[in-house]
Formats: C-alpha cells, sequence, structure tokens
C-alpha cells in the first residue's frame, strides 16, 4: 500500500517518502539554490512538480518516489541533478502481486449516523443524481437523427418541464462493419444498454437504421430489454426514413416529457452514490494532491456505504500490485491481473501506447516521465481500503465498496464505461486543465494545483491545490470532496454542467475488428 502523509506542504520542495531518493518541486527551483531540508544544492533549474535527486544516484538503480519505483537511472545522476525522461528509463520489473495479503474488511460507519442526500428514487430502486431523456443511436448511420431529435428540445421548449434536466443524444461512431458476434458486440451492447436503462435516464428512444449489424431487435434481446412506456424503439428505414424519423422522435419525447417530469427528489442513504473516478491532463502535483485527496474523500464515502470506480487500466499499470495485495480474494486479485496480461500480451503487443512506455506531451510537461510515474498518482484516486471486484467494460456494477473497471485510460472512453455500468457521479482531477462533461451523470473538476485552477476557475470545481499551498491540510480536503460530492449527487450543478459540457463525450470502446 502507499504511504501518505496527512500534512499541509511547506519548503521548496516535497519529500514524500524517507526511502526516496527523489523529491518534488513544490515551486520553480532556481540554479543554485540550496535546500536546506535535503543538504543539497540544485545544480539546474527544476520546474515546479518535476523531481529532484535527493542523493547521489547510480546508472541503473531504481528510482523512487513514494517508495515506488517509477524508472531507473539511465545515467548516474548526481544529488541536486533534475530528474525526468532524460536521465530516467523506463523498464519492465519483476512487481510482488502477493494476492489478498493486505486485505482488512472496511470499518463501517454506524448505519444510523451515514450521511444522505437528495436523490431520485426509480420504480426498480435505484436512485438518480441527475433526470434525463436519453435518444440512443445503435450505429452510426442513425447519430444524425438522434442529435437533431435532442436538439428540437431546446430551453424554452423544456422551460414547461423544470424536472427534466435535459434531451440528451448518445451516438457513436460503431454499430456496422465489425463483428457480429463475440466481444466487441456484447461490450458495444452492455454500453447502450447501460445508459437506456441507468438511473440517471427517466425514459429513452433507441433508434436504428435498419440494415446494420448492431440490429434493435437483437440489441433489446441480448440485453433482456422490451419496449413498453419509458422505452421506445425507431428503424428508419421502416419508418420512413431521415425526416420522418426525427419527427416521429420529436413527437415521442413530447409524449414521454410529463411523465419525465413527475419525480422528486427524496433523502436517501450516500450508499446509492457511485463514482467514476478519472485523471486527465496529469501533473507532477497529482500524485500530491488532488488524486490522493480523492482517494482519501472515497475512503469515506465507502465507510458511508457507497461505492468508488477506479479505472483506466493502462493508468495502473506499473504500480498494479499495490490494488492486488487489498483484494478481498485471491480470485478478484487475478481479475485484475489478467486483464493487465491481456493489455499487455494481446491488445497492445508493439503497439507505440501509454501503457508500453510513455505518457503524452501534456504529462511529460507536467512532471510525469513515464506511466510507472503516471499510474503511481492515478491509482490513488480509489483510496486506501480493500478492492472489493473487478469488472470488464460497462458491466453493471453491483458491489458495493471500492471496485475497479477495465476500461482504457481514453477519459471519454472510460467514464462511459463507468456510466453504463452504473456511476452516478463522475469526479475528475487534472493538473493541466481537461475540460469534460459526462451526461447524463454530473462531472467535476478537481484541480492539482492554484495557478492553474484560476486560470480556469470557470471549469473547475474544487482547488487541490490549497494543499500544496499550505492552506489545507489532505484530511480537510478529502471532507470537502465528500460535502461537495452530496450536493452534487442532491442536484447542485457543476462547472462542466453549467458550461453545457457532455453532449458529445459518449465514446463506446471498440475493442474489435473494423471491416
Amino acid at each position: 500500500m502507499i504511504e501518505l502523509h496527512d500534512k499541509p506542504a511547506t519548503g521548496p520542495t516535497i519529500r514524500l517518502h524517507p526511502a526516496d531518493n527523489v523529491v518534488v518541486a513544490r515551486i520553480d527551483v532556481a540554479l543554485g539554490a540550496r535546500l536546506e531540508t535535503e543538504g543539497i544544492t540544485s545544480r539546474s533549474q527544476v520546474p515546479s512538480g518535476h523531481k529532484i535527486a535527493a542523493r547521489a544516484i547510480a546508472k541503473g538503480e531504481p528510482i523512487r518516489k513514494y517508495n515506488v519505483v517509477i524508472g531507473f537511472a539511465s545515467a548516474d545522476i548526481p544529488a541536486g541533478t533534475y530528474v525526468h525522461s532524460h536521465n530516467m528509463e523506463f523498464r519492465e520489473f519483476q512487481r510482488d502481486y502477493a494476492p489478498s495479503r493486505d486485505y482488512r474488511p472496511v470499518e463501517m460507519i454506524p448505519e444510523a449516523e451515514r450521511a444522505t442526500f437528495q436523490g431520485i428514487v426509480r420504480e426498480n430502486g435505484d436512485v438518480g443524481t441527475r433526470n434525463y431523456v436519453a435518444i440512443i443511436a445503435t450505429v452510426n448511420c442513425s447519430a444524425t437523427v438522434v442529435h437533431r431529435i435532442a436538439a428540437w428540445f431546446t430551453p424554452e421548449r423544456l422551460a414547461a418541464f423544470p424536472n427534466v434536466d435535459g434531451v440528451v443524444a448518445f451516438a457513436h461512431g460503431s454499430g456496422c462493419g465489425m463483428e457480429q458476434t463475440g466481444e466487441p458486440m456484447d461490450l458495444l451492447r452492455r454500453t447502450l444498454a447501460g445508459y437506456a436503462t441507468h438511473a440517471n435516464v427517466a425514459a429513452c428512444l433507441v433508434v436504428g437504421l435498419g440494415c446494420e449489424r448492431n440490429q434493435v431487435a437483437k440489441l433489446l434481446e441480448a440485453q433482456g430489454l422490451a419496449a413498453g412506456a419509458r422505452l421506445k424503439t425507431f428503424v428508419m428505414q421502416d419508418t420512413g426514413g431521415t425526416r420522418r424519423t426525427i419527427e416521429a422522435g420529436v413527437a415521442a419525447v413530447q409524449e414521454l416529457l410529463p411523465e419525465a417530469n413527475r419525480v422528486s427528489r427524496s433523502e436517501v442513504p450516500a450508499s446509492h452514490i457511485t463514482v467514476g473516478l478519472q485523471c486527465g491532463g496529469s501533473d507532477g502535483f497529482s500524485s500530491i494532491t488532488a488524486n490522493p485527496a480523492l482517494g482519501a474523500a472515497m475512503d469515506l464515502l465507502v465507510r458511508h456505504g457507497g461505492t468508488a470506480v477506479l479505472s483506466e487500466t493502462p493508468e495502473i499499470y506499473g504500480v498494479e500490485h499495490t490494488l492486488t495485495c487489498r483484494a478481498r480474494t485471491p480470485e478478484v486479485a487475478q481479475k485484475l491481473i489478467d486483464r493487465i496480461r491481456w493489455w499487455k500480451e494481446e491488445y497492445t503487443v508493439g503497439r507505440d501506447t501509454q501503457i508500453n512506455g510513455k505518457v503524452s506531451p501534456g504529462n511529460q510537461s507536467g512532471g510525469l516521465a513515464n506511466i510507472f510515474e503516471k499510474s503511481l498518482g492515478s491509482s490513488m484516486k480509489g483510496g486506501t481500503g480493500p478492492l472489493m471486484e473487478v469488472y470488464r467494460y460497462a458491466e453493471r456494477i453491483t458491489q458495493k465498496g471500492f471496485v475497479f473497471m477495465d476500461t482504457p485510460g481514453f477519459d471519454p472512453c472510460s467514464a462511459t464505461g463507468q456510466i453504463a455500468g452504473g456511476a452516478n457521479v463522475i469526479l475528475f482531477t487534472t493538473g493541466r486543465g481537461s475540460m469534460f462533461g459526462a451526461k447524463p451523470v454530473p462531472s467535476a473538476k478537481l484541480a492539482t494545483n492554484t495557478p492553474m485552477y484560476l486560470r480556469l476557475e470557470e471549469d473547475m470545481d474544487i482547488n487541490c491545490g490549497e494543499i500544496l499551498d499550505g492552506t489545507a491540510s489532505l484530511g480537510q480536503m478529502a471532507e470537502k470532496i465528500f460535502r461537495h460530492t452530496l450536493r452534487i449527487a442532491s442536484g447542485e450543478p457543476t462547472k462542466s454542467e453549467l458550461l453545457g459540457l457532455g453532449d458529445h463525450e459518449f465514446v463506446p470502446w471498440n475493442i474489435g475488428v473494423v471491416g
């Protein structure tokens, strides 16, 4: 388990663990600056968020951050030297998965003392945080139609239905020219079904073309769905083409809106909150401020009976052993190991992808040298509790507590899987400033540093840079995030919702052959 220290940051550098051979620059460090806490002098200019050798590091020696290996010295590195991808190499190393060795049950908060929020209780007992009407395309060929149907319902036309948060289209680039059977089609169908039946969706229209491989009827049959009062279907080739299908879709939504508007919020336990955890545009402070603070907030949520969903499989690679050792059972640990092996031995072999070492230019500029270092911070979002279950992409999440879902690191695609699985809130950390919405689910942004937060305040919900500034502890920030999550789940709009983001971030994972 990665050890965290709950104290505000002070001084020009931050030491994360006594055994580390690097420290992190809290502010820009000048050439020749004396770093008294480490007893060293800087041998170069080092940007904030980047690493400095705390002692001499020999060529080939592991470089440690939080006492976790994040790479190896590619040359002898004197104390005080700037450490980054120019003198640090990525290479594989053996990790002890130790399945379930460190498993400890969660100490739950007594039920009478658990937090509550104002949720929307559906007939089947699911609880929503928002109330949308969804228009879903089975195939890219019906994408324009679903967008046109949704676009007809302007704020002015929805003014008579104040309890409806909007009519939103979910279009994608797949559904035909793909494998007709097997995991690629199963994955697409469970993603679409997950949105159609989501607790944040009051009613749904499913629109197909007619000749696609992902047939409307087959989709419903495979997912155990049936057309009815809250689920209506249209096939363009049977309805009369583009214009007539748009007209029929608009009319159908008009019929659905009065019932969709007949909802009210009521007090429900926080156990009905399922948070999809995301990070994007990460930087060197992600593992020091926003990600561990979010993880501590999720520890709180889990103690209140809720669920935290960590994902982005390429972004736990290199530190996956810190999760398997906390697994509820060896079988749960093996599920995660199997997904990692599939990525490394089948899916990305010979490909220039993140899991094979390189991170994005923005991550590099922010101080992250490789995927091991990025994963170190990314994994912290899940907190420190036991890993209770591992899910495939878009599978229905039924296990409470801290769980993992196998997804790509691409944020819209990853969040799409989490939402299809049942996440009803998305919390998204960023150091560079990602802009993201996730209809039909509220998405809140957590900034890792104050300068970026102030520059992009219109998009950022919480400034975790306060930890770096020394004005808040990790525990104080975690409590702030937890309380903010309860307010968001109760209907308080996030910055991305105020900006209208989320109409184009539905991206099902296409893992199959296109032909």
